[in-house]
């Protein structure tokens, strides 16, 4: 079994930059679960299909794949809409994760970013997960040339997530990512370094 580290934040935090920067440090693979998510929406997957059964043909494109962005303004108006979107994807996610996992050498470290970590099974694979933070206007900025939307959406998604504040309890490490990249790297690479103490690859050998 891999050491795993767990990368967690809201929305446009810069959590993949933090991800990246590890597997320069190191990390052996960066999992990214948005992407799993994505593929997971492609044409003729059996979620893609639940989807547009549940949600209807507006959310899907001509070839049968997830519009994501009608999809994300539609749940990120309704509670109910994001559970039942999270009830279809979600064991699907875990499937691909566990997947993944398994491309990892028994003595390697995997990175697991997912904004929704805290809330699912997942985190109990980890052995130290990481909160990336950064103000809230920067954060909208991200959101906005990301994902190309407007000033109204971005806040729209922002304001569906939970503070930042309610996971400090929950992670093992907060990661500043409001200044520099310098900055920012210097954190993750003085955490890893502390992680790698914490857990060395001898006590994961088979």
């Amino acid at each position: 079994m891999p050491r795993i580290i767990g990368i967690t934040g809201n929305i446009a935090c810069g959590k993949s930059s933090v991800g990246q920067y590890l597997l320069t440090l190191g990390a052996e693979r960066y999992i990214d679960a948005d992407v799993l998510v994505h593929g997971l929406y492609a044409a003729g997957q059996p979620i893609a299909l639940e989807v547009g059964k549940t949600f209807g043909h507006g959310v899907l494109e001509e070839d049968g794949s997830v519009k994501r962005q009608a999809l994300g303004a539609l749940v990120f108006r309704d509670a109910t809409a994001m559970q039942a979107l999270e009830a279809i994807v979600h064991p699907a996610v875990q499937q691909a994760l566990t997947a993944e996992l398994a491309q990892v050498s028994e003595q390697g470290i995997a990175i697991l970013d997912a904004v929704k970590l805290l809330q699912g099974e997942s985190a109990a694979r980890c052995q130290s997960i990481w909160l990336v933070v950064c103000p809230i206007e920067q954060q909208m900025q991200r959101l906005m040339r990301r994902n190309n939307l407007d000033e109204e959406e971005a806040r729209l998604r922002l304001r569906s997530q939970p503070a930042y504040q309610d996971k400090l309890s929950l992670v093992d490490l907060v990661i500043q990512n409001g200044g520099t990249l310098q900055e920012t790297y210097r954190q993750v690479q003085e955490a890893f370094e502390r992680f790698c103490q914490a857990f060395p690859a001898v006590l994961f050998k088979p």
